[in-house]
């Protein structure tokens, strides 16, 4: 009895042996951005071409995904998150009503891109110049910004004056920003070499956030732009009084708050149509 008790522990620590090394692989590839073959896959049926460039800004190189700017629509910008990629938006990108009234263009940023050898600048004024060097190339009156989750305050950070600003679960407040344990895994320099390249970029992107906002969050209502912010009730990784806050500091006229019921902070994704009929009012 004891022996074959012995034989199936063994068996079954095995096997789970096993299946958290197969999920640790799915997670490792899920997470990492796409090569740029991996990319195109993804719009080969897109109603409307896209095409990758390398854009540059100071000593960096960055991915662009793009559309054909045609100046008679306005564009979407699309700025991710932490973790995040160009690729994020892929449901909107892809979408033919929204292709067919917007141009598109989403990129990736330092530390995130394919095969990037540099780290993460940790700083939202980094992030917001190199925004404005993609904004410099557009007509601002006619280009609307959409920062997701920590491309929230990058979006709201720019002192350029754009057709509007959306923010989708905005991460724009330091008092409700919170740690996730996981992140002890990159801290603990004894279980950092577990963590995939871009999870590192990420945490270290994620331990620094809420010190920087602290240089942003007390001027979001000197923003020229009016701004619409569509946040889950139900997000616990950045709460709704990320955008309740801002919601405090700015007047009705520029501020637009629009909770989305039970929604968690993969709105992005989990709630596509209400955000995309959001977007198609803004064509005008």
């Amino acid at each position: 009895m004891r022996k074959r008790l012995s034989k199936i522990i063994r068996y079954a620590s095995i096997s789970l042996l096993v299946l958290l090394v197969a999920l640790y692989v799915v997670f490792v590839r899920f997470s990492a951005p796409p090569s740029d073959k991996a990319l195109m896959e993804l719009f080969q049926t897109s109603p409307t071409p896209l095409t990758i460039a390398k854009w540059h800004f100071k000593d960096f190189s960055f991915r662009v995904l793009k559309t054909a700017l045609n100046p008679a629509k306005p564009t979407l910008v699309f700025v991710h998150g932490t973790i995040g990629s160009c690729a994020n938006f892929e449901a909107y990108m892809n979408d033919s009503t929204l292709t067919e009234h917007f141009n598109m263009l989403s990129y990736d940023r330092i530390g995130y891109n394919y095969n990037d050898p540099h780290p993460v600048q940790e700083s939202i004024a980094f992030e917001r110049d190199m925004l404005h060097s993609i904004l410099d190339q557009l007509p601002n009156d006619n280009t609307i910004l959409v920062g997701y989750s920590y491309g929230g305050p990058i979006a709201l950070a720019t002192r350029k004056k754009l057709k509007k600003v959306v923010l989708l679960a905005p991460a724009v407040y330091s008092a409700v920003e919170p740690m996730p344990w996981m992140v002890n895994l990159y801290r603990w320099p004894m279980t950092r070499w577990m963590i995939p390249k871009v999870w590192q970029e990420a945490s270290k992107e994620k331990l620094s956030h809420r010190s920087d906002l602290q240089n942003f969050e007390k001027t979001w209502a000197s923003t020229p732009n009016q701004v619409i912010s569509m946040h889950g009730n139900s997000d616990w990784i950045v709460p709704l009084e990320n955008s309740t806050y801002l919601q405090k500091q700015l007047p009705s006229s520029r501020f637009q708050l629009i909770p989305l019921h039970d929604a968690g902070h993969d709105l992005v994704w989990s709630r596509f149509e209400p955000i995309k009929q959001q977007l198609l009012k803004l064509k005008d």
